[in-house]
């Protein structure tokens, strides 16, 4: 029997730079509608919850046949609100928790599935997450984006906004890699460590999966190939649209 994993989608009302965004409905459906019609593709997901910390992206989320919950408006990241669902479910529903952000509806369920084989295959790991070579567009100095280094037992060795590794000699021998941000949990862990105090790195990095690595735990990484990205910006939310109203046109 093939294991299965709940994928949890931390969807927050407030944005600083695109308030509303989850509930921006040019398309016609709303952003988060279109994250868990994706999600809904990928073969290791046996449930989908939206966690919400507002009525109406649970109303919106219920009207186009999805799951919701309310969640606390005081969390302080994702990570944390999809903990507080989990924390309801049944344990033996799944072991396994995929944490999928609220503001990519292009994500690949080729990613998900590849991210939770992973996590099954590392019985050594708690975590699982993602790498990707950096597109041609893309710049790996840029520190929007985050890079991780991996080991060669295929485990996180460090996340940074900064370039790493850093090529002293300019050899450029070893391409970096980004992160794009996507986790599996195992259930026991994932309650476990939202209870652990914040840590030094995580803390100057401001990148919560560093509290992990700094205590003591692996953090499996399958590396594949990622273009999806999530949606920051009305800006960017417009070309979504664009992109998908043209993909639409042409199944018509």
């Amino acid at each position: 029997m093939m294991t299965s994993a709940i994928a949890i989608i931390p969807a927050r009302l407030g944005s600083t730079r695109f308030p509303g965004k989850m509930l921006a409905d040019k398309t016609g459906k709303p952003l988060i509608v279109h994250v868990v019609e994706q999600v809904r593709r990928a073969r290791r997901v046996s449930q989908i919850i939206v966690a919400a910390d507002d009525q109406r992206i649970v109303a919106a989320v219920e009207k186009f046949g999805g799951q919701a919950v309310m969640t606390r408006c005081d969390h302080p990241n994702g990570t944390s609100r999809i903990a507080q669902v989990v924390a309801q479910l049944e344990p033996q529903e799944s072991n396994l928790i995929v944490n999928v952000q609220g503001d990519e509806p292009q994500i690949e369920p080729r990613v998900i599935d590849e991210l939770v084989d992973a996590l099954v295959a590392d019985t050594q790991s708690q975590m699982a997450t993602v790498a990707s070579d950096f597109a041609e567009d893309e710049n790996p100095a840029d520190p929007n984006i985050t890079k991780v280094v991996v080991d060669q037992h295929g485990r996180a060795m460090y996340f940074s906004k900064s370039l790493i590794p850093f090529d002293r000699d300019g050899t450029g021998g070893l391409r970096p890699l980004k992160h794009p941000g996507i986790y599996a949990y195992r259930r026991d862990f994932l309650l476990k460590y939202v209870t652990m105090a914040p840590t030094p790195l995580e803390q100057i990095e401001q990148l919560e999966q560093l509290r992990a690595l700094e205590h003591g735990y692996s953090i499996a990484v399958v590396k594949t190939i990622c273009r999806h990205h999530g949606i920051d910006t009305a800006q960017q939310y417009d070309e979504f649209v664009r992109s998908y109203l043209a993909s639409a046109n042409k199944r018509r």
